[in-house]
């Protein structure tokens, strides 16, 4: 039976944690968010991917949609809901103390109605 790799359950089951904890599921304690050398680069490689996803979606923004269609994409919502899974890395990274969590959770639909562009 093939085991799956630690290197690749590792950033799944931290960007899980982390997902969670942003959205208010549960808090994790500083003692329990200690990273270890490989966990902490591959946390980095996510944040670097989600700058990356970041910046296209901010271009794609700021490119006119096609006038009359009926469905637009939400890249407001998105920036908030890849600042939110960022600031959970970025603090699973960089924990100081127990902190209360923060119960806002991720908008997640981002389809926009009608004719007009946010």
């Amino acid at each position: 039976m093939n085991k799956p790799s630690l290197l690749l359950a590792s950033p799944r089951r931290i960007l899980i944690g982390a997902l969670i904890s942003v959205s208010g599921g549960f808090s994790l304690t500083p003692t329990a968010l200690a990273a270890g050398a490989s966990e902490q680069a591959n946390i980095e490689v996510m944040i670097r991917q989600l700058n990356a996803l970041e910046d296209s979606a901010r271009r794609s923004a700021t490119i006119a949609s096609e006038p009359g269609q009926r469905y637009h994409f939400d890249y407001e919502r998105l920036a908030g809901d890849i600042q939110r899974v960022r600031q959970g890395l970025q603090e699973y990274l960089t924990p100081s103390r127990a902190q209360p969590r923060d119960p806002a959770e991720l908008a997640g639909k981002y389809t926009l109605t009608g004719g007009r562009m946010p």
